[in-house]
């Protein structure tokens, strides 16, 4: 998983990585919706007709539980 490093007064952490951009968040979220209802191929489709790239739509299509959470 990606991770970003945070640096503090005391020195530096390392957290994981969470998607800050919304748009792509749910044009995401959205490709996720299409292949449960659908089906993968459709998702697929849909995502690279976003622009997402192929290692975004491998992982959260095929590995549910590397997808990255949101924080706001």
């Amino acid at each position: 998983m990606n991770q970003d490093t945070l640096e503090l007064e005391d020195g530096q952490v390392t957290v994981p990585y969470q998607r800050r951009d919304m748009q792509q968040k749910d044009i995401v979220d959205l490709g996720i919706a299409l292949q449960q209802r659908s089906n993968t191929m459709s998702a697929v489709e849909y995502l690279r007709s976003q622009n997402v790239g192929n290692d975004v739509i491998e992982r959260v299509l095929t590995e549910p539980g590397r997808r990255r959470s949101w924080c706001r």
